[in-house]
């Protein structure tokens, strides 16, 4: 009995151990999943993934892809989806952060962790009149907070420069994300409205409030503390390496405590992170900030999958959320 309670004591240490391990250094759980997911593919890059195209695309809608709109940080491209060959057509312009859990996903492939395709939502966007611009960022362990933050506010400082060159309109922008693109959203809208959040960052916002028409926000998880340990090691190796983040690595990840009533006009989607999304449906509503909060739960008793409203072809609960979501847009650009 004595050894068996002195074997029972050693593989309990050894688990506590195995758990401070993996908790403290979190890139060696994320690295294993890149693994699996890349093999011996780089995850990062200075060239671009795929060859540039300039041209139609079957659906008929034009694509202008591999565009490079930094040189310091790796995988810092952008493609732009145009609704047809008129490119001198004045619409709206919507910039797009993909998901993936800042360790996978691109422009091209959308997220990985989803459920649904974001890149046919992109499509499905676009037809409805909006020029997309579809920003890469990089992915740890190469890039943590705040670079992916930094590279989108060089996308948008690209843009500016280059907007007569791509027939973009730089005044009439929306901004979303799925997922972790989300939650580069949500931090971008108080970049852009808040400047000591901003400062926090050590960011200078390109764009200004008034350009930024709406945010949208697909599936967020901000409420780190309320996360669970999946959640946190993904969150927490994106942040520094590890789950254990300070109160200040916190108030810098969730900007949900730096919403202000300058916040853009918000577009909330609450499925697997609904908790993080009716908080900040609740604080916005405080603050007097615009939003609508899209929960099938609360609407329809179902909660649906990560990123739910990519399954807008074939989920009628899906349809009606995007259809939603394209009147808040028009509403909002108009």
């Amino acid at each position: 009995m004595k050894i068996f309670f002195s074997v029972f004591g050693v593989l309990i240490t050894l688990l506590i151990i195995l758990y401070i391990v993996i908790t403290t250094n979190t890139q060696i759980v994320v690295g294993a999943i890149q693994k699996l997911t890349y093999g011996n593919s780089p995850i990062n890059s200075y060239e671009p993934f795929y060859e540039p195209i300039h041209g139609k695309k079957e659906n008929g809608q034009y694509l202008i892809s591999e565009i490079r709109y930094d040189a310091e940080y790796p995988n810092s491209y952008l493609d732009v989806i145009y609704p047809d060959a008129n490119l001198m057509t004045n619409r709206p312009t919507l910039f797009y952060f993909h998901g993936g859990g800042f360790f996978a996903g691109s422009k091209n492939m959308g997220d990985p962790l989803a459920e649904t395709d974001a890149t046919a939502l992109l499509d499905d966007i676009c037809a409805q009149g909006y020029n997309i611009v579809n920003v890469d960022y990089g992915l740890v362990p190469d890039c943590r907070f705040p670079v992916p933050l930094i590279q989108a506010n060089r996308a948008f400082a690209y843009m500016m420069e280059h907007q007569k060159e791509y027939h973009l309109n730089m005044d009439n922008i929306i901004i979303m994300g799925s997922s972790a693109g989300a939650i580069m959203t949500s931090q971008l809208g108080s970049i852009i409205t808040n400047p000591t959040y901003a400062e926090s960052l050590g960011i200078v916002p390109v764009l200004n409030p008034n350009q930024v028409k709406a945010v949208v926000l697909d599936d967020a998880p901000l409420d780190y503390k309320n996360f669970n340990i999946a959640t946190k090691m993904l969150v927490g190796n994106y942040v520094k390496g590890s789950i254990y983040l300070s109160n200040d690595d916190i108030l810098k990840y969730n900007n949900m405590e730096s919403l202000t009533a300058e916040y853009p006009s918000a577009f909330l989607l609450g499925s697997e992170y609904r908790h993080d999304m009716n908080v900040m449906h609740n604080k916005l509503n405080e603050l007097g900030g615009e939003n609508i909060l899209v929960d099938p739960y609360i609407e329809y008793g179902e909660i649906k999958d990560h990123g739910f409203i990519g399954a807008e072809r074939t989920d009628p609960i899906a349809k009606e959320a995007f259809d939603r979501l394209i009147d808040f847009l028009n509403d909002k650009t108009k």
